[in-house]
């Protein structure tokens, strides 16, 4: 019963995303804009995390890697949008690959530490090479000037680059989504749920881990190649060891190990930061304290609370 509530979900939410720009102020397009890319950012943890078992504390690095590299093309090169994007997507997955190398190996809390600390090394080098980076001031100034493909777009406009966002963050959940579904998906979940008998089976677990792992980062570079444009500037705030608690916090929230949990859990995640910030200047404490009730009293995250009792009543 829950895959026709999923599907019904999903074209409900699809249908009033599209309607954003024609009923929305810009305000709200902004928003709607960083919830996709945060979505996307979340769901590509959520292959690593949700459908493999391994906690990852450094997938910003992924995510900010991916919007330097969109930021650098665009000042330096001018490059189309789709361009950018292709080689943001590269960046974070090749990034991804050697990190993961190094640390698909062990498990659990030696596994998230050991990200922990290659997060922290992307920082400190995207802060201190200042030379290609800029440092702290980071990279700005730039425009996006075409798309690509032979597109006419003005995508200075917040209602088109948002319908941009809203495709290609559609097109790259469908793919990610189908990974998922795939045989491949159905193995990483067994490496979740009992590693060792994957291994009694034959399978390479670290070569599966490894690939979840680079693939997830290819996902984070693409929304951090996103990212970039929207926020008109690439910091290393963006590549912070604290950014990568993000999507961890989005995917519990919305629930973990369900494909739409983590874009639940982003668009909670931006509506509350934003109404708390406009209500008090002690925002990221009423925040956290709400963020945690919430992850207290919804277990299995909203979505699956939410799957929960609509199985109940059926």
């Amino acid at each position: 019963m829950r895959q026709p509530l999923i599907i019904a979900i999903s074209i409900i939410i699809l249908a009033m995303l599209v309607a954003v720009p024609w009923v929305a102020p810009y305000f709200y397009i902004f928003i709607a804009t960083e919830i996709l890319i945060l979505g996307l950012f979340a769901a590509s943890f959520n292959l690593v995390f949700g459908y493999t078992g391994m906690l990852s504390f450094g997938h910003a690095a992924f995510f900010g890697v991916g919007a330097y590299a969109t930021a650098m093309l665009l000042q330096s090169l001018q490059w189309p949008l789709l361009a950018c994007l292709a080689v943001s997507v590269g960046a974070g997955g090749l990034l991804a690959l050697v990190i993961g190398f190094l640390s698909v190996r062990l498990d659990q809390v030696y596994f998230a530490m050991l990200t922990l600390a290659f997060g922290m090394m992307v920082f400190a080098v995207v802060h201190q090479w200042r030379s290609v980076t800029n440092g702290s001031d980071g990279i700005a100034g730039f425009a996006v000037t075409s798309f690509g493909l032979g597109l006419n777009l003005t995508l200075g406009d917040p209602a088109v680059y948002y319908l941009v966002v809203l495709c290609i963050v559609v097109l790259a959940s469908t793919l990610l989504y189908l990974i998922c579904r795939s045989s491949f998906g159905l193995i990483l979940r067994a490496i979740r749920q009992n590693p060792e008998r994957v291994a009694f089976c034959g399978l390479n677990v670290r070569s599966y881990r490894l690939a979840a792992f680079t693939v997830a980062g290819a996902f984070a570079g693409l929304a951090g190649g996103l990212m970039a444009p929207f926020l008109r500037i690439a910091s290393p705030e963006l590549v912070h060891w604290s950014m990568s608690a993000e999507p961890v916090l989005m995917t519990i929230l919305g629930g973990s190990g369900y494909f739409l949990g983590p874009f639940f859990g982003a668009g909670m995640f931006v509506l509350l930061e934003t109404w708390i910030t406009s209500m008090t200047h002690a925002w990221m404490l009423v925040l956290g304290i709400v963020l945690a009730l919430m992850v207290m009293f919804f277990r299995r995250g909203v979505l699956g609370t939410m799957l929960d009792w609509w199985t109940e009543r059926k």
